[in-house]
Formats: C-alpha cells, structure tokens, sequence
C-alpha cells in the first residue's frame, strides 16, 4: 500500500510537469529568444533546462520562478560560447513566437531595433531588462533570479537603460568631445 502511494505521488509529479510544460513552454522558449537573439539557442537552452528541472521535479517549490531562474542562468553562464554565432531573427521566427501586431512595418522595425539595442548590452544588464519590462519582475524577484541585491539589480537597469537612451538619442558632438569650453 505505502509503495502504491509513492508511484501515485510520482505520477502526479510527472503530471505536474507535463501541466507545467504545456501551460508554459511558449512563454519560455520567448523569453529565452529575446535573452539570446537566437531561437536556435533559446530552443536548446529551454530544452536543456526543463530536461533538468524534470529530473529534480519532485524537490522545486515555485516552478516557474526556479525554471525562469535556470534559463536565465544557463543563458549568462552561455556554455555554447565556443560555438555561438550570431543568427538575426527574421520576422517570420519572431512572427512564429508571438503573433503580429496590427500595424507590421511599424511593429516590425520597432522591434528590430529593440533587439539589436538589446544585443549590445552586457548579459546581465539585458537579463535585468528583460525581466523587467518583458516579465513584469520586480527588483526583488530579479534579484532573486540573478542572485545579487536589489540595488545592483537597480544600477543594472539605469546602465542599460542609459545605454538604450544614448543610442537612441545622442549627445551632440560638441558635448561629448569637450569643444565649446
């Protein structure tokens, strides 16, 4: 009787995850194409984290912070550096993974430029931007993902942020280079 409640249990753990990767899947493979630019990757990376995060499926309290957490974490640790090519998302990928807005050409090089901003920030300022205004985390729950305070987390995203400003706004030369003083 005791063994026939194990194998119960471990059936509703294997059906837990099975609900988890159905409910969840899409939400992570975007998540993880717009941290890495590249749907290929984002497709490894996620199958690699849930294929890990099922074997120890039993022991995670807060699925979806734990699996966002080992996706994040697998994207700024980047164990395919040696093999990493840069692979531009074409519209029909980016169509593929969330469905176009009303106006394309507008929503399409808005979002182009996003990404290739993005692209140009170091790993963690775009992991904190990203979950910031693409996951709606708070700084704690950032914090909590990659492991560093509240108020790194903070500095991370006024340097990105700033980053983001100064290429789309630039000081005029004269400021930047010291002329007029």
């Amino acid at each position: 009787m005791h063994q026939n409640g194990v194998v119960a249990r471990l059936k509703d753990v294997t059906t837990s995850f099975d609900e988890f990767v159905a409910e969840r899947l899409d939400g992570l493979l975007r998540y993880a194409t717009v941290l890495t630019d590249d749907p290929h990757l984002a497709q490894d990376i996620v199958q690699d984290v849930l294929l890990r995060a099922q074997e120890r499926w039993a022991k995670i309290e807060s699925a979806p912070t734990y699996v966002r957490r080992m996706v994040t974490n697998e994207y700024l640790s980047w164990r395919r550096r040696a093999i990493r090519r840069v692979v531009p998302s074409s519209h029909e990928v980016l169509d593929a993974i969330s469905p176009p807005e009303a106006d394309l050409s507008t929503a399409y090089d808005e979002r182009d430029e996003m990404l290739a901003r993005l692209a140009t920030l170091p790993r963690k300022q775009r992991a904190a931007l990203v979950l910031r205004y693409y996951e709606n985390y708070s700084d704690e729950e950032i914090a909590e993902v990659l492991r560093c305070g509240t108020s790194t987390v903070r500095s991370q995203i006024s340097r990105a942020l700033g980053t983001l400003r100064a290429a789309v706004h630039p000081l005029p030369t004269a400021l930047t280079t010291g002329a007029g003083e």
